[in-house]
């Protein structure tokens, strides 16, 4: 099927979007993904970069920029941050935590929407705050399902391990207590995609005073079903939408 629209640097630029959205290249990866010649990948590159639809992560390589995402929300497409309120919301109100939906990017981690606690200290992470990639439990959570070469290139410079992020993929959540800041603590739980990946994390996160050493033995539960509850949502979207079987 060809997949050209008839104006070809829209075609050229869009093959190089497509190529990013399975995560940071390299321009020779690029290259190689779009078939294009090196220095049309480059330019191309640069220029969607300056628009803010592609960006460097930590080790230079080409990711997908904050601008989609921007973009997306203002189109009102975007499923997950729409239904992401109302949950991250009830999760807040059930567990009395600051509540919060994070999405990876590059080497880093965006919180994409959050519900602050309503009364008292505000522990919350603001929308919009970049985090490491190398701490917390989300990032555990964003990191634990991923390809092998891209978990174990993620690993290198982690406060976690190997061992737990195995133990993340048996319980089907993550916990941390000060790794990534002192004091505070958070329980994280995998949103997948209709196929099956996992495409955010959400998460309670507050003082290791007041939700413990051991978070996920009281707010586990809770993080999980609201992780699943975002899943069905996106599954249910995914059936409702066009061309849906």
């Amino acid at each position: 099927m060809d997949n050209s629209s008839g104006v070809g640097v829209l075609d050229k630029a869009a093959s190089v979007l497509n190529a990013l959205e399975g995560g940071p290249a390299t321009l020779a990866q690029l290259v190689n993904a779009t078939k294009l010649a090196r220095p049309t990948v480059h330019r191309l590159a640069v220029a969607l970069e300056h628009h803010r639809m592609v960006d460097r992560d930590m080790q230079g390589r080409f990711v997908l920029g904050p601008r989609l995402n921007e973009l997306a929300a203002a189109a009102g497409e975007d499923t997950l941050l729409v239904a992401a309120g109302p949950v991250l919301a009830a999760l807040r109100d059930h567990s009395g935590e600051s509540a919060q939906l994070f999405r990876r990017q590059g080497d880093q981690r965006v919180c994409v929407a959050a519900a602050e606690r309503p009364m008292g200290l505000r522990d919350s992470i603001p929308v919009g705050a970049v985090l490491s990639m190398t701490a917390g439990s989300a990032a555990q959570v964003l990191l634990a399902w991923e390809e092998p070469e891209r978990m174990h290139r993620g690993l290198l410079s982690a406060q976690f391990t190997a061992t737990m992020l195995a133990a993340v993929r048996r319980h089907g959540w993550a916990q941390s207590v000060a790794e990534r800041e002192p004091g505070a603590a958070s329980v994280s739980a995998p949103v997948r995609n209709p196929a099956g990946r996992v495409v955010a994390a959400v998460s309670v996160s507050g003082p290791v005073e007041r939700i413990t050493r051991q978070p996920g033995r009281l707010h586990a539960a809770a993080v999980v079903a609201a992780a699943n509850r975002l899943t069905e949502i996106l599954k249910q979207s995914d059936e409702r939408s066009p061309g849906a079987h």
